[in-house]
């Protein structure tokens, strides 16, 4: 038995092939394709999706499909019910023979006939699956899922996700979802002022620089894991970060050297790491009537170790666990498409799990 495991979101679509034989589960590929919906146009998914079905499972037969989504959240979409209703119709497009299954907030799968009458329920569940997949591991913990675009924060107790948010707009006032990420946060939303040269200088809000540039200058990605479109839609080296993070201040590389420049990335980074330390606490503050000894932290994601780690080392956690030593590098980056080929492998009679690293 053949599993696909989806994660469509608005800017990267994430895909993992999982075999069930004898009862157990093996993951054999995960891949990862940046898709920018709102500039290459909800057209254009269908295709998209024919493309990385060819690439990922390379003539198999499939059995099922499991499918979690972010993208319906993108503005090509007049509201969440038109974008939950056209993924899951491109969904069934190109995979007309196979069963699909849809996640929902719940850690539950439903039919897409159930999933179209509850969309809100399979909007933006994604981190339901990645949590489920955690508490197999860690009873106790915080999972912290770095991503490109967001931070999501699950708090996990005996096994279970006890998440008080469903829909993005509750986990946004529960701490449970940051609009920070590793790559594609404007950094105007990150600080409203920045030392510069020791004088305390505000910023330019318009769209000049993102994170990634941040940490690409600082070294905490390299250029290939840059994969969103930059913010003036120009290259990838230093050189070109250091221009964007400079314009931030409404200067260029003539006006501030490169030290002035590092040391606003520096600035910014801490900033960033403060706001996923803020939400963390306001979860971790969340469980202190639910358990009472230090519980274990969990990262993920494409920023787990130089943002979700430094957060948690900030906040003093003790025991930090970093997800790729469990289930891989590529599948700690696309956690969500991995944890629910596994739910589909676990609803289908899988027991037990082997990764390939």
């Amino acid at each position: 038995m053949k599993i696909i495991g989806w994660d469509i979101g608005g800017a990267n679509i994430k895909a993992t092939l999982m075999e069930v034989r004898d009862e157990k589960a093996h993951r054999l590929k995960t891949i990862t394709h940046h898709f920018s919906i709102w500039i290459e146009g909800k057209e254009n998914l269908l295709f998209m999706l024919k493309k990385l079905k060819t690439e990922i499972a390379r003539g198999s037969h499939i059995d099922f499909i499991g499918v979690t989504m972010t993208a319906e959240l993108s503005d090509v979409y007049e509201t969440k019910r038109e974008g939950v209703s056209h993924i899951l119709d491109c969904i069934e497009e190109v995979f007309p023979k196979e069963q699909i299954l849809v996640l929902d907030a719940d850690a539950h799968l439903k039919t897409v006939e159930e999933a179209k009458g509850e969309y809100l329920k399979v909007a933006s569940a994604n981190w339901a699956s990645t949590a489920w997949m955690v508490s197999k591991w860690v009873k106790d913990c915080i999972l912290l899922d770095v991503g490109s675009t967001t931070t999501d924060i699950i708090p996990i107790v005996k096994g279970k996700a006890i998440a008080r948010g469903k829909t993005d707009l509750e986990r946004l006032s529960t701490g449970e979802l940051i609009y920070t990420g590793a790559l594609r946060t404007n950094i105007a939303t990150i600080a409203e002022a920045i030392p510069v040269r020791g004088i305390r200088t505000r910023v330019s809000s318009e769209l000049f620089a993102l994170s990634g540039d941040v940490h690409l200058v600082l070294g905490n990605i390299s250029q290939d894991q840059y994969t969103t479109e930059t913010a003036d839609k120009r290259g990838k080296t230093r050189s070109e970060a250091m221009s964007r993070l400079a314009r931030v201040v409404c200067a260029d590389t003539d006006i501030l050297e490169e030290e002035n420049i590092v040391a606003i990335a520096d600035y910014i980074y801490n900033k960033q790491i403060d706001k996923i330390a803020d939400g963390l606490k306001q979860v971790h503050d969340s469980l202190k009537a639910f358990v009472k000894n230090d519980l274990f932290l969990v990262t993920t994601g494409i920023g787990r170790d130089f943002l979700g780690r430094r957060a948690g080392e900030k906040l003093r956690f003790k025991r930090i666990i970093d997800l790729e030593h469990i289930v891989g590098k590529d599948a700690s980056i696309a956690t969500p498409s991995a944890a629910v080929a596994l739910m589909v492998a676990y609803s289908q009679r899988a027991r037990e799990i082997e990764w390939s690293q």
